[in-house]
């Protein structure tokens, strides 16, 4: 037997293994349905929120948030760091805190998904009408059962819009919802507390981040700013996650999904991140903006791969990077260049021009007539037309005339008394002698040949 037949018969013997001894009859298809997924989890029979999110009361998180309380008040530099950066405790302490962030996100939506399982029994149309996830949990805790309260509400209004309120209240005033007894109440209320004691948490990490990015990340901050450095990394999940992001990717981070409830939607701006907001971006004209961001995630992509390998500590990289970017700007924003005149003004205004002549790519040595009213171009015999339409015969009225509106054909003579005139048939006759002997379109009709002496 060869060598491959060998290897074959021992396949043949472990898939029989497999299929007997290892997954007995039933079980395989078993084993597949067991699997829960997050999004199939149904936390509407969860007795309290602390069974199912567990951060908070955590002992990883109650470290972090004490060592942030510690170093918030210390003010270090990049010289007093000895060694890899790495190595550094609140380097390191930095990190922790943008992973922390993530975590942070995940259990509010785990607390997101447990009010919405509860609430959904008093009012279930509510989860569509405010996707938000704080936005919906900050609506639960001030409506509570008493759905009354959408109206004239000064709190509400702080955390909806305006539309927004109007349709919640209309829907809730025909919801088929139920009361909910006081042990769902305060366990919604208990939910509600603990997610905006996370969210507080999160934003107190953000600023501590925030005023470490000199530290952290010098050359991302510079093009950026600090604050947006800060959000966008703890989005990411820390500088190595972000330097390893595109450009596309990183352009898009912080984007929300808004709605107006059934309201026009083309105010909204989608594919919008932190970069489309900070202020390099918002300087520019409106039209510019989306041009700019693309632009903007490109250099931080560049400057957060340079911090992420600790190169350019003094933010040298990251001043280059923002000077290009203010000169593509600057060149953006130009306007377009001035024609350069090649003929001489004054010729122009009294009738003389050079047309085609000594003007390189085109063969033709007069310049066809244009009308200066509408800028096209037009043919003689149109002018000819055109000309004819325009001249007037008989008398000329006021209304197509400029004219005095008090002018009249009656004239008073001392001989003749009252006479009737035309007071523009001395001007007709110049203007026709004009028109027959020095207007544009008159050309020689018979040339007689002089007679030979």
């Amino acid at each position: 037997m060869s060598l491959a037949d060998e290897l074959l018969a021992d396949l043949e013997e472990a898939g029989d293994e497999g299929e007997d001894g290892l997954y007995p009859e039933g079980e395989e298809g078993e084993r597949l349905e067991d699997i829960p997924e997050e999004m199939e989890v149904d936390y509407s029979k969860a007795e309290s929120v602390a069974s199912i999110a567990k951060l908070r009361n955590s002992k990883q998180f109650s470290e972090i948030m004490d060592k942030i309380s510690a170093y918030s008040g210390k003010q270090r530099k990049n010289s007093e760091v000895s060694g890899p950066v790495e190595a550094d405790p609140e380097y390191r302490l930095i990190v922790a805190a943008n992973n922390l962030t993530v975590e942070i996100d995940n259990e509010l939506n785990i607390i997101h998904k447990f009010t919405r399982d509860k609430y959904s029994k008093r009012f279930p149309e509510l989860e569509s009408l405010v996707p938000d996830s704080l936005d919906y949990i900050r609506t639960v805790k001030e409506l509570g059962n008493n759905l009354e309260k959408c109206k004239n509400n000064e709190t509400l209004q702080q955390i909806l819009t305006n539309a927004t309120i109007m349709v919640v209240s209309v829907t809730a005033s025909t919801t088929q919802g139920s009361q909910l007894s006081d042990d769902e109440l305060k366990q919604l209320e208990e939910a509600c507390d603990m997610a905006l004691e996370l969210n507080q948490s999160k934003h107190r990490i953000y600023e501590y981040v925030e005023s470490r990015m000199s530290f952290i990340a010098p050359n991302l901050s510079i093009i950026v700013g600090a604050s947006t450095a800060a959000k966008i990394m703890g989005i990411a999940g820390g500088l190595t996650n972000l330097s390893k992001m595109p450009a596309c990717n990183l352009m898009l981070l912080g984007a929300q999904r808004r709605t107006l409830s059934g309201f026009s939607m083309t105010s909204l701006l989608p594919h919008t991140g932190y970069i489309y907001h900070c202020d390099v971006v918002q300087s520019l004209p409106p039209d510019l903006r989306r041009k700019a961001a693309r632009l903007v995630a490109a250099k931080c992509t560049l400057a957060s791969r340079v911090d992420s390998f600790h190169e350019s500590s003094d933010g040298k990289v990251g001043y280059d990077l923002k000077e290009e970017i203010e000169r593509k700007f600057d060149k953006w924003q130009e306007p377009p260049p001035v024609k350069q005149i090649e003929d001489d003004a004054y010729q122009e205004d009294l009738g003389f021009s050079l047309g085609q002549l000594g003007k390189s790519g085109s063969g033709r040595v007069r310049q066809a007539q244009v009308n200066e009213a509408t800028k096209a171009r037009i043919s003689k015999s149109l002018q000819r037309t055109l000309q004819k339409q325009s001249m007037t015969y008989g008398g000329k009225s006021t209304v197509r005339d400029r004219s005095s509106g008090t002018s009249s054909s009656v004239a008073f003579t001392p001989l003749q008394g009252l006479e009737i005139v035309n007071p523009q048939a001395a001007e007709k006759k110049v203007a026709e002698a004009n028109q027959k002997y020095f207007s544009n379109m008159a050309e020689f009709l018979k040339v007689k040949k002089e007679s030979k002496m």
